[in-house]
C-alpha cells in the first residue's frame, strides 16, 4: 500500500471506531434509562446498538466502564450548557439562556436525564466521588458569580447554590416524568409535544427570574 492509501485506511478505521462508540453510547443510554445499571446487560446494549457483544467489551471493557462513560457524557453535556459566565454578564439573560439549554436537553435527550436520576435514587453508588468533587466545585464556581451579582445589586438575594439545583429539578422533571406530565396535559400517546416544552420553558424562566427580582411581580387585583 502507498502512504496515501495507508493514511486513508487509518482515517477510515478511525471513523468506524468513532461511529461504533457513538452507537454503543447511544444504545447504552437508552437501555440504562429503561432498566437501570443492574437490570441492563452488555448483550442487550449490543442488540440495541446492532453490533456484536464483543464490540462492547472491545471499546469499553466492562459494563461498569460503559456506564461511567455514559454518565460522564451526560454530566458534561449538562454542565457545558451553562456557558462560561462573568461578573459583567446580564443575570436575566444568562439564567434564561441556561434554562432554555437545559429544557432543550430534556426534550432531545430524555433518556440521559433518566439515567442520572436512577443513579441518584439508588444513592449514587458509582458517582459519589464525582458529586462531592468535580460537581461540587462546578456549582461553587457558578454560585460565586451569582453571589457577585447579588452583592452588586443586579439581582435579589437568593440561595444561589439551591437556585442552580432548583433549575435542574424544574427542567429535568419534563424528561424524568414525561408520562406524568403527558397524562395531566391530556396527551393520548403519553408523549409531550413541542408546545408543551415551549410553554414549560417560558414558565420556568418567569418563575426563576421573578424569584431573583429580575422581573416585576404581576399586579394584584383588589377584591370586589
Amino acid at each position: 500500500m502507498t502512504s496515501k492509501e495507508i493514511t486513508e485506511e487509518t482515517n477510515n478505521q478511525g471513523r468506524i471506531r468513532q461511529e461504533n462508540r457513538k452507537r454503543i453510547m447511544s444504545a447504552a443510554e437508552k437501555v440504562f434509562s429503561q432498566n437501570g445499571f443492574r437490570g441492563s446487560t452488555t448483550a442487550s446494549i449490543a442488540e440495541e446498538a446492532g453490533l456484536p457483544k464483543a464490540n462492547i467489551h472491545y471499546y469499553f471493557g466492562t459494563k461498569e466502564e460503559l456506564y461511567r462513560a455514559v454518565v460522564d457524557e451526560i454530566v458534561d453535556l449538562w454542565l457545558s450548557s451553562f456557558r462560561e459566565i462573568h461578573e459583567g454578564d446580564d443575570p436575566a439573560t444568562t439564567l434564561a439562556d441556561y434554562i432554555r439549554a437545559k429544557m432543550e436537553l430534556s426534550k432531545s435527550r430524555p433518556e440521559a436525564s433518566r439515567v442520572f436520576a436512577n443513579e441518584l435514587i439508588r444513592g449514587a453508588p458509582r458517582i459519589q466521588s464525582y458529586l462531592a468533587g468535580d460537581l461540587k466545585k462546578w456549582v461553587e464556581q457558578k454560585s460565586a458569580i451569582l453571589d457577585k451579582w447579588i452583592e452588586q445589586g443586579k439581582m435579589a438575594p437568593v440561595d444561589t447554590t439551591r437556585l442552580i439545583f432548583h433549575i435542574w429539578a424544574m427542567t429535568q422533571t419534563w424528561a424524568d416524568f414525561e408520562v406524568q406530565w403527558a397524562s395531566v396535559l391530556g396527551r393520548e400517546d403519553n408523549r409531550l409535544e413541542e408546545q408543551d416544552f415551549e410553554q414549560a420553558t417560558n414558565s420556568i424562566i418567569t418563575t426563576v427570574l421573578r424569584n431573583c427580582g429580575l422581573l416585576p411581580l404581576p399586579e394584584r387585583r383588589t377584591g370586589v
